[in-house]
């Protein structure tokens, strides 16, 4: 049972109706003092199991804490190695890893979803999509309430998609601590991890393809601030970023003011040359943060940079929100990356993979990215 599970909610909820009708049923069980201990008591247990519901209710709804050790404030723990030969042929699978942080001294863990094809064709690299979480969260958001993986499943099965490898990082070594993916003066390197550790570890240990063309960002509310901001301070690590409902400023103090400047978005794209990349904004518009951000970033994100924006009607900040343009974010960054490649000198896994079964298809190898229309 996870916390922003609905058996969670009812369980906060049966204490709370429990809780009122133990303060009935005591309300004048004593007399003198001891009434008064026992009435503020069970009034005071009412009140904490009345606040727990309504929080568990809240939780759910925003999927912010979606288990237990991001309610504690740790990350998931993580196996290191990755399986091979376990898919079935149609759906992908979903791994986890612990990254070393190598440059930036974090070792944090990482989901990683594998489609069928990395099973069925292991001759062939895949393109790679980093997909970051908001604040507070966890990549189990992506995974849970989300449901990213269904998604990705049916969108490459669709032929909407290319068969891509997604990654899910944790951002921060502390689930309280608000990194917005950058390196913090005094605190953790996130950005250093999520820039140089993460995509050194995936090409080391996955079939994936290095070249800059095939990697990709997208990202939630934070996480999407962190999907803007990398593409544009790391043009030549990613081609394309997909940001759903997020923002132009980090709204932290990094340590060093360039929260003002270098990781302020609109002060990037003012003052900075912009770089060729492409670029998708979402939001829901009643999502007022989000829309004023969103239509500031469209109005000065001018060539080489080529944006593309969706706007939710009604859609506020919440996972409703996301579900509704998930599938079209993922699609879209397909077609700005790079398609599946045969590898000329293929490192094969060690457990050999399961023969394709009848009516698999091969996905497509051609080394051009698909665009929309074309």
């Amino acid at each position: 049972m996870s916390p922003d599970s609905l058996p969670a909610e009812l369980t906060a909820a049966a204490l709370a109706v429990a809780a009122a009708t133990l303060l009935a049923a005591c309300w004048d069980t004593r007399t003198g003092w001891q009434r008064h201990t026992v009435r503020a008591g069970t009034a005071l247990l009412c009140l904490a199991t009345t606040a727990l519901a309504g929080l568990s209710w809240a939780n759910r709804q925003s999927a912010t804490y979606t288990t237990w050790s991001d309610l504690l404030g740790h990350p998931d723990t993580a196996t290191s190695a990755v399986a091979a030969g376990t898919g079935d042929g149609h759906h992908g699978r979903v791994v986890t890893v612990t990254v070393p942080g190598t440059a930036s001294g974090l070792n944090l863990p990482m989901y990683v979803y594998l489609p069928a094809a990395y099973d069925t064709h292991p001759d062939q690299r895949f393109p790679v999509i980093e997909t970051l979480h908001g604040y507070p969260g966890s990549p189990a958001g992506w995974l849970q309430s989300l449901d990213a993986p269904a998604h990705l499943d049916r969108e490459i099965t669709a032929g909407r998609m290319a068969p891509t490898v997604v990654l899910f990082p944790y951002q921060t070594p502390d689930t309280m601590l608000d990194t917005e993916c950058l390196d913090l003066v005094h605190g953790p390197h996130a950005e250093t991890f999520l820039t140089t550790d993460v995509p050194a570890w995936a090409t080391t240990h996955l079939r994936v393809r290095a070249d800059r063309n095939a990697w990709g960002l997208t990202g939630l509310s934070a996480g999407g601030y962190c999907a803007t901001n990398l593409l544009l301070k790391h043009p030549d690590r990613y081609a394309a970023a997909a940001s759903l409902s997020g923002y132009a400023d980090p709204g932290i103090t990094v340590g060093d003011g360039s929260e003002h400047t270098v990781n302020d978005d609109l002060w990037r794209l003012r003052h900075l040359p912009r770089p060729a990349v492409a670029l998708y904004l979402s939001c829901g518009r009643t999502d007022h943060h989000a829309l004023r951000d969103t239509r500031a970033l469209s109005h000065l994100a001018g060539a080489p940079i080529t944006l593309t924006t969706s706007y939710i009607d009604g859609g506020g900040h919440n996972p409703a929100t996301w579900r509704a343009v998930e599938a079209t974010a993922f699609d879209w960054l397909s077609t700005w990356l790079s398609r599946p490649r045969t590898d000329l000198t293929p490192t094969r896994p060690p457990a050999a993979p399961p023969a394709p079964r009848s009516g698999t298809t091969s996905p497509p190898s051609s080394d051009r990215p698909h665009r929309p229309g074309g």
